[in-house]
């Protein structure tokens, strides 16, 4: 049975960083390309690392159904597409989901079993360094990311997980920790179906 994993991170975490390399490692898990009208950066691909839109198709998206999810982030749109979620897991793909707080509630009620991780630096002087060393925010842009982090961290009790990213390997293997413990816990839900094909003939 496949499982949906929740990541959120204060913008300059390194959420995205670590689930580039997680996705590189395994290949039986897939991230959810979200929808947004925030205009890509200069090392991003438009279908690989977000579908860039802009807010007069987005709100036609919207409008039809298509997102499960959806939320306004330092003033640009993301979507997450139910479609997408679907035929991943009828692949019997895992799925990351990097979205926020918000978008994460959303989740969580139409897929209870979902597994929620919350990534953070170990305080605000590196996380400010991160963003500044970035090169893609203006310092007031930089100030409003501090500003919503702050929010966001305080929702973290809401979150199974938390990983500290002061060290990236180290979080990284952290990250792959939980999703090792976390399909064992699957493979134990389904007992019955083990013993079963563990019985059948060859």
């Amino acid at each position: 049975m496949p499982n949906i994993y929740i990541i959120s991170a204060p913008s300059g975490a390194g959420k995205s960083s670590l689930i580039e390399d997680l996705t590189a490692r395994d290949n039986t898990i897939k991230k959810s390309i979200s929808v947004t009208t925030r205009k890509p950066r200069s090392s991003e691909v438009n279908g690989q690392h977000y579908v860039f839109t802009n807010e007069a198709d987005f709100e036609a998206r919207l409008k039809n159904g298509e997102f499960l999810e959806y939320a306004l982030v330092h003033g640009n749109w993301y979507g997450t597409s139910k479609n997408l979620i679907e035929k991943e897991l009828e692949k019997q793909n895992d799925l990351i989901l990097e979205i926020d707080y918000q978008g994460a509630r959303v989740v969580r009620n139409h897929y209870p079993s979902s597994i929620s991780v919350f990534i953070l630096p170990p305080n605000k002087n590196l996380l400010r360094s991160r963003l500044e060393k970035r090169n893609t925010d203006e310092t007031a842009t930089i100030e409003q990311r501090l500003k919503a982090a702050g929010n966001e961290i305080s929702h973290i009790s809401e979150y199974q997980y938390v990983i500290i990213n002061r060290i990236f390997d180290s979080a990284l293997l952290d990250l792959e920790a939980i999703i090792r413990s976390s399909r064992l816990a699957a493979y134990n839900r389904d007992k019955e179906e083990i013993i079963n094909n563990f019985l059948k003939d060859e």
